[in-house]
């Protein structure tokens, strides 16, 4: 049976499409997730909804727990995960509300704890492939839903996470883009790090917000700027999410 875990949430907590919504507090062997777990049904489908940033984005991204929430997602059954994220645009090409199905990250953090495996047991060397680190599987149907539903749309593209909270400088910003990042967040490398690790297909939606700060005709990156065109989208994100999980259900149930 598939179980979906939405990591991010942003409008998905609506009473219209989510049934049988329980709140489920738990820990983890690595604390607490950043808020009670949200559980119900999407189109009666079993999911769990966990806003990464906590109530009213209270967590900066270097506080959030990711390893807990990983874990809690996983320990409640979610068979995969889906995530949503604003990100700024490194390409011309990438445009304000574009969305962006991210297949490569690179990893330009430095304070979190990115890893379950702190230490090896004897004979026991854990070291996970992450040569492709998102679910094709669920790429694939992302973009075949995006196509449906005509959203402005980008099938790959690779995302250099920094740890924040702060925006980059121009100069950072230029090296990313020399560096092949398409795009820039302070969220998905650690997520997608810990998700395979444990074996959950992962797979992220990313909605360009800013041209970050390369661009010298634009107004560099503000946090206002993120909010408003996030806001703008959510509904589209939505529409991509249900959709893709409901035929997720339906292919699993084939195969079944």
């Amino acid at each position: 049976m598939v179980k979906v875990g939405l990591i991010g949430g942003s409008g998905l907590e609506d009473p219209k499409i989510f049934q049988e919504e329980k709140e489920l507090i738990v820990n983890t062997p690595y604390g607490q997730p950043s808020l009670p777990l949200i559980a119900g049904k999407i189109e009666q489908v079993p999911v769990v909804i966990l806003p990464r940033h906590g109530k009213d984005h209270t967590l900066p991204p270097t506080q959030v727990n990711y390893r807990a929430n990983i874990w809690a997602l996983k320990e409640q059954g979610c068979t995969h995960l889906l995530a949503t994220t604003a990100c700024g645009s490194l390409r011309e090409e990438i445009h304000r509300g574009d969305l962006v199905i991210l297949d490569q990250f690179i990893d330009f953090t430095r304070h979190r704890p990115i890893t379950f495996f702190e230490r090896f047991e004897p004979g026991q060397l854990k070291h996970t492939p992450m040569a492709d680190p998102f679910s094709e599987e669920l790429r694939q149907l992302l973009i075949r839903n995006a196509r449906r539903l005509n959203l402005p749309l980008h099938e790959k593209g690779t995302v250099v996470t920094i740890e924040g909270p702060r925006f980059s400088t121009r100069a950072e910003s230029r090296m990313f883009r020399l560096w092949g990042a398409d795009v820039i967040n302070m969220s998905v490398a650690p997520e997608a790090i810990l998700a395979n690790e444990v074996g959950l297909p992962y797979a992220v939606v990313a909605v360009a917000t800013d041209y970050d700060c390369w661009k010298v005709d634009e107004e560099p990156v503000s946090w206002e700027e993120i909010l408003r065109v996030f806001r703008q989208n959510v509904e589209r994100v939505k529409q991509l999410l249900l959709l893709t999980i409901a035929e997720l259900s339906r292919l699993a149930g084939q195969q079944a």
